[in-house]
């Protein structure tokens, strides 16, 4: 969709209400400049496993039914699905916060977010896949840890016979 398109739709969704007009337009260029993928907490995680020696899929489609889902890094032979969480954007209970501008608009958007993830969360874990939720503000060594324990093979008995082929 090209910009001015963008830009008469935005218009018209504002006039109708469906969402605010943006206060100014620095705030307007902020919001845009968020990031649906490939956010720095993200690829900082995606670049240490990869360092790591472990191979992934990054913002690969999961159709799960009536779920389509992307992940932000997925392990698809180990059905492992990362998602690396905005504090904002997914109410993170320490640094998460009430918005203060614009609340008719952002808090049913962000209890939606908020049910949107516990939906995919039960679709995955149906369908047998191991979710990890990951918070932006972590550290990047316990996210690196909890991927791990996640996506490491699962210890298995190995007979005598079976050890010598």
């Amino acid at each position: 969709m090209g910009k001015s398109k963008r830009d008469q739709a935005r218009k018209q969704a504002h006039e109708r209400g469906l969402y605010p007009a943006p206060l100014n337009e620095g705030r307007s260029r902020n919001m845009q400049a968020n990031r649906r993928s490939n956010t720095k907490p993200e690829v900082a995680l995606r670049s240490a496993l990869h360092r790591m020696g472990l191979r992934y899929r990054k913002d690969f489609r999961l159709d799960l039914g009536e779920v389509k889902v992307r992940p932000d890094i997925v392990f698809t032979a180990r059905k492992v699905a990362v998602f690396v969480d905005g504090c904002f954007w997914h109410v993170c209970p320490e640094h998460g916060r009430e918005p203060t501008t614009n609340e008719w608009y952002w808090t049913p958007k962000l209890r939606r977010n908020m049910e949107r993830d516990q939906r995919v969360n039960s679709a995955l874990e149906a369908a047998g896949w191991q979710v990890v939720r990951l918070w932006e503000h972590e550290a990047l060594a316990t996210a690196v840890e909890a991927v791990v324990a996640a996506v490491k093979p699962r210890t298995e008995h190995m007979s005598e016979t079976s050890a010598a082929y």
